[in-house]
C-alpha cells in the first residue's frame, strides 16, 4: 500500500512540475518583444538553411558559343518538361519533349572537341529515347514520369559536364517509385516535385548546386 501511495505521489509531483515548466515557458514567450520573437524565428530559419550542400562546377569551360546556345535550348526544354509534370500536365510535358528532340537533332556535334563529343554521346541516345516516350504519351503521365526520372539522370550529367550559364539545383524526391527515389534538375531553389505533382508538390530536398 505504501509503495502504491509513493508511486502516486511521485507521478503527481512530476505532472505538476511539467505543467509549471510549460506555464513558465508560455509566459516567457508571451513576455518576449516582437523583435526578440523575430530574431528567434530568424535564427531557426538560418539554421534550417545551413544544411551542407555541395556546389559543383562544370567540367568543360571552353565550349563553342554555338554549342553552348544549343545546349541551353535542350536544358530549357527539359525544364519545361519538369514544370509541366509538376503541374500534372502531361500534354505540355509531351510538347516540351518533342521540342527537346528537335533541339538535340539540330545540335551540330562537329563543334564539340573530341573529349566533349565523347561525353555528350554517352547521354544523347538516352535523352532522345526518353524524350520520345514522354512525347508520345501525353495521356499517360505515370509513364512520362518514369522516363523523366531516367532523363533527369542524363540531364544531371549534361549540366555538370557542360554547365548551364546560371545556378541550377539537383533535387531529390525520396518517395518516387515505391520509395526508391529519383533526382531532377531545377532552375529554382523552391521545390516543385515533378514526380508527385500537385499531390505533394513541395516534397523533396536540394542535394547539390551546379554552378
Amino acid at each position: 500500500m505504501k509503495t502504491k501511495l509513493s508511486i502516486l505521489l511521485t507521478a503527481t509531483l512530476f505532472f505538476i512540475a511539467a505543467c509549471t515548466n510549460k506555464s513558465n515557458k508560455e509566459n516567457n514567450m508571451d513576455n518576449m518583444s516582437k523583435s526578440e520573437m523575430d530574431n528567434m524565428n530568424k535564427t531557426d530559419t538560418v539554421k534550417s538553411e545551413n544544411k551542407d550542400i555541395t556546389t559543383i562546377s562544370a567540367t568543360f569551360t571552353n565550349i563553342n558559343p554555338t554549342i553552348k546556345s544549343s545546349l541551353a535550348k535542350i536544358i530549357t526544354d527539359y525544364l519545361n518538361i519538369k514544370n509541366a509534370l509538376a503541374n500534372d500536365n502531361g500534354s505540355e510535358a509531351a510538347s516540351a519533349s518533342q521540342s527537346m528532340l528537335k533541339s538535340i537533332n539540330q545540335l551540330d556535334e562537329s563543334l564539340f572537341t573530341a573529349d566533349q563529343k565523347k561525353e555528350f554521346d554517352k547521354i544523347a541516345g538516352d535523352l532522345q529515347e526518353n524524350a520520345e516516350h514522354i512525347g508520345d504519351n501525353a495521356d499517360k503521365i505515370k509513364h512520362q514520369r518514369f522516363h523523366f526520372a531516367s532523363m533527369s539522370n542524363d540531364m544531371y550529367v549534361l549540366v555538370k559536364t557542360f554547365g548551364t550559364g546560371r545556378l541550377m539545383y539537383q533535387d531529390h524526391c525520396p518517395m518516387f517509385n515505391e520509395n526508391k527515389g529519383a533526382i531532377w534538375i531545377s532552375e529554382t531553389k523552391e521545390i516543385k516535385n515533378p514526380y508527385l505533382g500537385t499531390e505533394m508538390l513541395t516534397c523533396g530536398t536540394i542535394e547539390e548546386i551546379i554552378n
